[in-house]
């Protein structure tokens, strides 16, 4: 039987790496998004509101997919509205493939924010269980919009027989264009702009994210788990962190990064310097940069999400997480992170996204 596969969020980080990799493993792919990519190359184009079910409905007529990846949420001002809004987008698009009956397989990415909590709450108090972090870690005392798509996900396999699969990767380390959670393309952003500037590229964060042990999750090693959890029987019905399989020090990154862009390292220098704030008035400064070397985005907002970046780097607190349970199922995958940066900078650069 053929594998036909709907990803949810089709245009994110997550969504249209794991697209490109399910087309290239023989999967029908369908990508699901409010303005859906049509230059990929295979992928069968689906424009739907996920939370207006009418659209929804009409969208997904026809289409019974084997295999449905959701890796898309939507951002909103309170933590109460962030689980009303993402728990419906979540019921909202399995509710309009019950009638199919012909999912297997439901796998849902969500992060690290499982063990942390929201954003608000881990940056205001610094609260963390036990780190490295484990699958095996309850639920939080906290409202967390994460839970509520989980639950929205066991509710719809309870009633439709389909298994499932968690996914939870640290911060993910890939290219898209107008995504809310970019900290790659938003340092590559941010280091071009120093570049051009003459300004030194300066540690945003805090001493603990700069000192302490970290790790990411690159945008392709997240597909190959995805699809691996999706078709691995001993996986069903499990949740998964994800990370590259390396851990390291920001202080040691960092310079890292600064090297590819020739551009002077400042590290942490007693307090935290939000990028937020130092790319305030950036934004004509791009226009002018995307101008002079012919870019294709001028439009700073639309590559830089300074605000993630800043909760991720400005934590006060180390976080590392664990990989051993999908290891010992078999998923062996590893990526360099190093070469995660570097590569999604060569990509950006490739297509004309950064000078």
């Amino acid at each position: 039987m053929n594998n036909i596969a709907l990803v949810v969020g089709s245009t994110g980080i997550t969504g249209g790496n794991l697209a490109e990799r399910l087309i290239s493993k023989g999967f029908t792919t369908y990508g699901l998004a409010r303005h859906p990519r049509t230059e990929l190359k295979g992928l069968i184009p689906i424009a739907a509101d996920l939370l207006d079910t009418d659209s929804l409905n009409k969208a997904l007529a026809g289409v019974a997919p084997t295999h449905v990846f959701i890796t898309t949420w939507m951002r909103n001002e309170t933590e109460a509205e962030n689980i009303r809004v993402n728990g419906s987008m979540v019921r909202n698009v399995l509710n309009a493939l019950s009638a199919q009956q012909s999912v297997k397989h439901v796998a849902l990415v969500t992060g690290l924010k499982h063990y942390l909590g929201p954003f608000d709450a881990y940056a205001r108090e610094g609260t963390l269980p036990e780190t490295p972090v484990r699958e095996e870690h309850p639920r939080l005392d906290l409202e967390n919009f994460y839970y509520a798509q989980e639950d929205e996900v066991y509710a719809a396999a309870a009633r439709d027989g389909f298994t499932w699969s968690i996914h939870r990767p640290h911060s993910v380390i890939g290219k898209a264009v107008g995504n809310l959670m970019n900290m790659g393309t938003t340092l590559a952003v941010y280091a071009s702009i120093c570049k051009e500037t003459g300004r030194p590229f300066r540690w945003p964060g805090s001493a603990a994210q700069w000192n302490g042990l970290s790790d990411v999750t690159d945008a392709r090693i997240l597909a190959e788990q995805l699809i691996w959890a999706a078709t691995t029987d001993a996986a069903a019905n499990q949740a998964f962190n994800i990370t590259n399989g390396d851990v390291f020090r920001w202080s040691w990154l960092w310079k890292k990064l600064a090297a590819w862009f020739d551009v002077e390292a400042v590290g942490y220098e007693g307090s935290i310097h939000p990028l937020e704030e130092e790319m305030a008035n950036d934004g004509p400064v791009w226009r002018e940069i995307a101008l002079k070397y012919n870019l294709k985005e001028p439009d700073l907002n639309r590559l830089a999400s300074a605000w993630h970046t800043d909760l991720d780097l400005g934590r006060p607190i180390e976080v590392m997480t664990d990989m051993s349970k999908s290891r010992k199922m078999g998923f062996t995958a590893f990526q360099s992170t190093p070469d995660s940066f570097y590569d999604l900078f060569e990509k950006l650069r490739e297509e004309r996204l950064i000078p």
